[in-house]
C-alpha cells in the first residue's frame, strides 16, 4: 500500500510539473535573459591587490605562543588602521581623488592573512590603473603615518636631551673662550684651575647626555615596527564583475527553483476542488454533471442560444443523470444551490430548466433568491410579481405570477419585491403551500436559492423539496466550505442528489485534461442518444 501511495504521489507531482512546464521554462528563460542583459549593460569593475608585510620591532620578537598571538593581533590592528579616516584622507590628497572617505571605504577591503604577519589589501574601481594606484598609495600613506605615530612616543625625550646638550655645549664653548682670554692676559693660576675644572665637568655632563640621547634613539629603533610592501599592486587586465556566464546560469537556476516553489506552494495551499475525484472523495457525493467554461451570449442561457454546443450537451447529460439519480422516488421539486455566490448556481438552474423543457416536460423555474435575484435578468423578464407576492395572498393565485418564455414547456416565477425577512418567509408553512400549488402546474419545479454559506434560506427550503443539486466551481470553491455546506444540508434532512462542476477550465489543468475529455465524450453520447429518442432534438 505504501509503495502504491508513493507511486501515485510521484505520478501526481510529475503530472503537476508537466502541467506547469510552460511556466517553469518561461520563468527560467526570463530570469536567465534578464541576468544576461543586466550583466552586459553593467560597468565592469576591476580589483587591484597588494600584500603588506609587518616588520616587527626587534624588541617584540619572540618565539613563544603569546608573542605569536600578539603578532596576529598587531596584524589585525594594522589592517583596521589602514581603512580609517586619517589614512584615506591622506590618500585622497596624495592622488587628488574626486572621492570621499565613505566612497573609498566602500571599495576597499583589508584582511590579515591567517597565521601570518601579512595583510592583503584590495581596491575596486572601474579604472584598473586608478585601482592599482589607490592600493599602493594606501600602503605608502599608512607606512608614513605609522612612522610618525611611533616616533611621537620618543619625541619629548629626544627634544629634552637635545636641548640639554645644546646648553652644555654652550657652557663648554664659553669655558674654552675664558681659558683662551686668561692665557693671553696672564691671569691668576687659581682662576685658570677653576675654569679648567668647570670645563672638565661640562665635558663629562655632555658625554653623559649624549650617551642618554643615543640610548633613546636605540630604544626607538628597537621598539618601532614598520610595514613593507611585499607585492605591489598592478593594474588588473580582467574585471571581477560582472561575471556574465555565471550570473546567467545562476539566475536561470534560481528562477527555475522559484517557479517550482511557487507551483508546489500553490498546490499545497490550493484548498479547492480540481476534478470529480476530489468531489467524490471529500464530499461522498456523485458528480452528475460537468460544464466547461464558456462565454455568455447576451447573458441568456447557452442552451437557449446555442442548443447544439458542447456545453448544451453537458446539460442534457446532467438532465439524464438527475433522472437516474431519482429512480426510486420521482423528483417533482429540485433545489439548486451552492456554497458561495460565485459558483454559478443561477446559470446552472436556468440552463437545466431549458434543457428539461426541451425534452417535453413542463418545467417551472422559481427564483427563490429573495435577496439578490437574477433569474428575471437572465431571461429578460419583468419582476413586478413573483414569489414574495404569494405570501400576502389568502389563497395562492398563480395567475399573473407564472410567466412564459421563448422556450416551450418552460414557465418562470420571478422573485418579486424584496421582503425584509426572506428566511422567515421561505421557512413558513405558506411556502409549502406555494410549492404544492406549483407542483400541480408542472412536471418539475426547479428552485434557484441563495448560497448555503451566506444565509439560511437554502437550508430551510431544502427540507421542502424532493432533491437538492449542489453547484461547485473547480479551482474556486473552497473544500472546507463545500463540506460545511453538505453537512448543513444533511442536518436539514435534505436529499442531496449530487454535484455539478461548473465553469471547468479544461486548458488550465492539463494533467486532468484527458480525464475531462473522456468524461465529456461519454456523457455526450449517452445524453444525446437519450434526448434524441424522446424529442427528436438535433445532435452534434
Amino acid at each position: 500500500m505504501e509503495s502504491a501511495s508513493f507511486s501515485d504521489d510521484f505520478r501526481r507531482y510529475v503530472a503537476l510539473i508537466w502541467g506547469w512546464s510552460w511556466l517553469l521554462v518561461l520563468v527560467t528563460l526570463l530570469a536567465g535573459a534578464a541576468a544576461y542583459v543586466v550583466s552586459k549593460r553593467s560597468t565592469p569593475v576591476y580589483q587591484a591587490s597588494t600584500t603588506v608585510l609587518i616588520n616587527e620591532a626587534p624588541a617584540t620578537r619572540a618565539t613563544d605562543y603569546s608573542a605569536i598571538v600578539a603578532s596576529e593581533r598587531q596584524a589585525q590592528t594594522y589592517a583596521q588602521l589602514m581603512s580609517k579616516q586619517p589614512v584615506l584622507e591622506g590618500v585622497i590628497q596624495r592622488l587628488e581623488l574626486d572621492s570621499s572617505v565613505a566612497d573609498l571605504k566602500e571599495v576597499l577591503q583589508v584582511r590579515p592573512l591567517r597565521d601570518t604577519t601579512l595583510i592583503e589589501l584590495s581596491v575596486e574601481d572601474t579604472d584598473p590603473v586608478r585601482a592599482a594606484a589607490v592600493a599602493n598609495a594606501i600602503v605608502l600613506e599608512f607606512a608614513e603615518q605609522l612612522q610618525e605615530m611611533q616616533a611621537s612616543r620618543y619625541a619629548a625625550s629626544k627634544e629634552s636631551l637635545a636641548a640639554q646638550l645644546e646648553d652644555v655645549d654652550e657652557q663648554i664653548q664659553a669655558s674654552n673662550a675664558a681659558l683662551e682670554n686668561l692665557g693671553e692676559s696672564g691671569g691668576e693660576p687659581s682662576e685658570r684651575s677653576r675654569l679648567e675644572e668647570n670645563l672638565a665637568q661640562y665635558r663629562q655632563t655632555y658625554a653623559y647626555l649624549l650617551q642618554s640621547f643615543e640610548q633613546v634613539r636605540l630604544a626607538e629603533a628597537e621598539s618601532t615596527s614598520t610595514v613593507i610592501q611585499a607585492e605591489p599592486a598592478l593594474p588588473p587586465t580582467q574585471p571581477i564583475r560582472p561575471r556574465t556566464l555565471m550570473n546567467t546560469l545562476l539566475a536561470a537556476v534560481v528562477g527555475l527553483f522559484l517557479a517550482l516553489g511557487v507551483v508546489f506552494l500553490r498546490e499545497a495551499l490550493d484548498d479547492t476542488f480540481r476534478d470529480p475525484d476530489d468531489v467524490t472523495r471529500e464530499l461522498e457525493l456523485p458528480v452528475l454533471g460537468l460544464v466547461a467554461r464558456h462565454e455568455l451570449n447576451g447573458e441568456k442561457p447557452v442552451t437557449m442560444v446555442e442548443p447544439r454546443s458542447l456545453v448544451s450537451e453537458a446539460f442534457r447529460s446532467l438532465r439524464t443523470n438527475i433522472q437516474f439519480a431519482s429512480v426510486d422516488e420521482q423528483i417533482h421539486t429540485l433545489l439548486v444551490t451552492s456554497p458561495s455566490p460565485s459558483d454559478g448556481k443561477t446559470l446552472v438552474a436556468a440552463n437545466l430548466a431549458v434543457t428539461i423543457a426541451h425534452s417535453g416536460r413542463d418545467v417551472i423555474l422559481v427564483d427563490a433568491d429573495l435577496r439578490r435575484p437574477r433569474v428575471h435578468k437572465l431571461l429578460d423578464l419583468p419582476n413586478h410579481q413573483g414569489v414574495s407576492g404569494f405570501f400576502v395572498q389568502d389563497q395562492i393565485q398563480l395567475d399573473g405570477a407564472l410567466q412564459t418564455t421563448d422556450t416551450e414547456h418552460l414557465q418562470v416565477v420571478t422573485s418579486g419585491d424584496t421582503p425584509p425577512n426572506p428566511s422567515e418567509l421561505l421557512g413558513s408553512a405558506k411556502m409549502t403551500d406555494i410549492l404544492e400549488a406549483l407542483k400541480r402546474q408542472a412536471d418539475l419545479v426547479i428552485i434557484d436559492s441563495p448560497p448555503v454559506m451566506a444565509v439560511t434560506d437554502a437550508s430551510v427550503l431544502a427540507q421542502r423539496v424532493d432533491g437538492v443539486l449542489l453547484v461547485l466551481k473547480p479551482g474556486e470553491t473552497n473544500t472546507a466550505a463545500a463540506k460545511q455546506t453538505v453537512q448543513q444540508l444533511r442536518r436539514a434532512d435534505a436529499n442531496v442528489l449530487g454535484v455539478v462542476l461548473n465553469e471547468v477550465d479544461l486548458q488550465r489543468s492539463r494533467y486532468t485534461y484527458y480525464y475531462y475529455r473522456g468524461y465529456y465524450q461519454a456523457s455526450k453520447k449517452y445524453a444525446t442518444a437519450e434526448a434524441g429518442e424522446k424529442t427528436g432534438e438535433p445532435n452534434d
